[in-house]
């Protein structure tokens, strides 16, 4: 009751944040292929006249991608935004957004100049009210229509390149449903035709960024469709666990008593209905996910195939995982050997770090063991467990990146599967991102787990590390200043004796001064400073 009480409470407020901005899909807007709308604080396209951003050129970057996509100019996700847009709002400063209305991650205050640091908790450390809360939000984006965005039921192609829209509305969970669907769908080739080795969000480098930009944008619209500023996703730590703890009707939904695929009556998610699972239907019919419910909410943990995921990871697993110093390698794809990226999620070994196509281990793991809607790639976010779940990977990228600081170029600039490249946009997210601005410390994002906090990761072990592993990568040119130094050091002595030498021979030395006069003291402070 109190959780009824507590969703009807907030079900007066709304919010905005994700994929096509309503404000840029008239016909206008597609044919002039801009997306530049006004902010709401004065009126100018992007809050130019208050000098949060301007209207500028997309540039898309010329790096070449790997030989997995052997197309050009058949799927309106390549290059993106610039199928749709090629103009966008490019903000100033610490603003963000669509039309430069936010700020960027971690900033708050009228001008976006003031930190905040937000912790994510273990769903088991939340207290009641915590968690009822929780469950309420979730509920509450589930049933409000997403006042800024919409989302296409057609290509750019089947909307007569731009001339006739083909939008719908869309609410707010089912928004990034239709995100996840969206960007890792398969390319529809025309006539039964489709090409099904192609993700924008798995399978290679991008992985990780992508699911933690996912998660910042969910938990952003959370906040602002509730008020709640402080809300964080929470996570579940899967180590070692028999099976799915959080698996009942207190937290995300138990067993149906006759039907074990189905959620409990007394889950809160048993009236949920998916979409974008029905993959075969659409590419049968060379067509979109619309958004339009397809049935229940599915699963059943446990009752998987054994052969494929005998259990899900354990914590030596996860460690193994973190020592693995190269974040990907070889093809960046899914057959990447000894890549931290890859082994996280799931496509190598974690006890070797070899990939195995024939297993689904650490990420892919508890998709697989949940055995329903989470098992889906494409429709995979439909079942809330999917945001613990992805915070927990998360939060194992974040120990990664805090053990190895790695500088921005160890992110792959070129020859990662299309979509993936360091300076790629990240599909489908308006306004733009690209893979390599998340390829940095949660902290820097204006977020921590809470787990890592106790941990004391900036140990100072690791910062000698860090500064030592740069070191190592200077330090010819050090030897060298330092040879040069010498060098210098002993011409200006040899210079100064002869000097001092000249003096003595032209005054007795009772006649010597103690002090020096003005034009000696001038010259010697010149050779000082030289």
């Amino acid at each position: 009751m109190c959780l009824l009480f507590l969703y009807c409470f907030l079900w007066g407020f709304h919010a905005s944040t994700g994929h096509f901005p309503r404000a840029c899909v008239s016909s206008r807007d597609l044919l002039k292929k801009e997306c530049c709308p006004p902010w709401s604080g004065d009126g100018s396209p992007c809050g130019r006249l208050s000098g949060r951003g301007s209207c500028q050129d997309v540039i898309i970057s010329s790096a070449p991608h790997g030989p997995q996509f052997p197309f050009t100019g058949v799927d309106d996700r390549e290059s993106w935004p610039s199928v749709f847009y090629n103009r966008t709002c490019h903000c100033s400063g610490n603003f963000m957004g669509f039309d430069c209305g936010n700020c960027r991650f971690g900033l708050v205050g009228p001008r976006c100049t003031e930190r905040r640091m937000l912790v994510r908790r273990n769903i088991f450390d939340l207290s009641v009210p915590e968690k009822d809360k929780f469950l309420a939000y979730l509920t509450l984006a589930k049933h409000t229509i997403s006042a800024d965005y919409v989302v296409p039921t057609g290509s750019y192609r089947q909307m007569n390149n731009g001339s006739t829209p083909m939008f719908r509305d869309i609410n707010i969970y089912d928004l990034f449903v239709w995100m996840h669907y969206y960007v890792s769908r398969d390319t529809l080739l025309g006539g039964t035709e489709v090409w099904r080795d192609i993700d924008f969000a798995h399978e290679a480098p991008g992985f990780l960024p992508w699911h933690r930009l996912f998660l910042l944008l969910w938990e952003k619209e959370i906040q602002m469709l509730t008020g709640d500023e402080n809300f964080t996703v929470p996570y579940w730590d899967w180590r070692d666990a028999d099976g799915c703890d959080v698996c009942t009707d207190e937290y995300m939904g138990g067993r149906h008593p006759t039907n074990p695929k189905l959620l409990s009556p007394g889950s809160f998610f048993s009236s949920w209905q998916i979409i974008c699972s029905r993959i075969e239907e659409y590419n049968r019919l060379q067509m979109l996910c619309n958004g339009t419910s397809e049935g229940p909410l599915l699963r059943d943990p446990g009752n998987h195939d054994k052969t494929r995921t005998p259990r899900l990871p354990s914590s030596a697993e996860v460690e193994f995982c973190l020592n693995l110093p190269n974040y990907d390698s070889d093809s960046l794809d899914k057959a990447a050997n000894w890549s931290f990226r890859n082994t996280l999620e799931g496509f190598a070994n974690p006890r070797t770090g070899i990939a195995n196509a024939s297993q689904s281990t650490m990420h892919n793991a508890l998709h697989i063991f949940m055995n329903g809607t989470l098992s889906q790639v494409q429709g995979s976010a439909n079942d809330p467990i999917f945001l613990l779940h992805h915070a927990f990977i998360d939060s194992v990228f974040e120990q990664w990146l805090r053990r190895y600081r790695p500088l921005q170029e160890v992110y792959p600039e070129a020859n990662a599967p299309i979509g993936h490249n360091r300076e790629s946009y990240m599909v489908p997210f308006i306004p733009l991102y690209k893979n390599g601005d998340f390829f940095i410390s949660s902290k820097e994002l204006g977020y921590d787990y809470s787990y890592l906090q106790d941990s004391d990761p900036e140990s100072f072990e690791d910062y000698i590390k860090s500064y030592l592993e740069q070191a190592s990568q200077i330090w010819p040119w050090l030897l060298g200043a330092a040879v040069a130094g010498a060098v210098l050091t002993a011409v200006l002595g040899g210079i100064t004796s002869l000097l001092c030498q000249g003096r003595r021979k032209q005054l007795p030395e009772e006649k010597q001064h103690l002090l020096m006069e003005k034009e000696d003291y001038r010259s010697l402070l010149s050779q000082s400073h030289l």
